[in-house]
């Protein structure tokens, strides 16, 4: 059974805002030596990391629904400028849109079992409503 995250991508509005987030810190990434990756940079350290590495992902949760996801391919204990240790989960940064699916607010990741994630969109395709009116729809409890 493949495990994943949830995680809220905070102040983003659309999948586009996702993706010029990727493309800011994959340049970030390149030009201080590290490769073409995007990491994001979070408190704690899963503890399920083996799972997660056997082709896990991370699923995004843009406004209210999950609407991406990004394949993990690592984690990387990184200590701050203010010696506080956190890790890296390092991603592959081609993303993959998905079936939108509701999701209340959280803080921090959640774990995922392969079976209740949603499944990919084929390119070009979009199944169910736009992701404005999926959120709303799902604030009121119908989808």
């Amino acid at each position: 059974m493949t495990l994943h995250l949830v995680k809220l991508c905070a102040g983003a509005g659309s999948v586009e805002d996702l993706a010029d987030r990727i493309d800011h810190r994959v340049a970030v990434n390149e030009k201080a030596g590290l490769g073409r990756i995007h990491d994001h940079v979070t408190r704690m350290h899963p503890r399920r990391e083996k799972e997660l590495l056997e082709g896990g992902s991370i699923y995004w949760v843009i406004k209210g629904v999950i609407l991406a996801r990004q394949k993990i391919v690592g984690f990387e204990k990184r200590t701050g400028k203010d010696e506080i240790e956190r890790t890296a989960i390092l991603l592959d940064p081609a993303y993959v849109l998905t079936e939108a699916q509701p999701r209340r607010a959280f803080q921090g990741w959640r774990y995922l079992a392969g079976e209740d994630a949603p499944q990919d969109l084929k390119k070009g395709a979009r199944k169910g409503p736009p992701p404005e009116l999926g959120r709303k729809l799902a604030e009121l409890g119908l989808l």
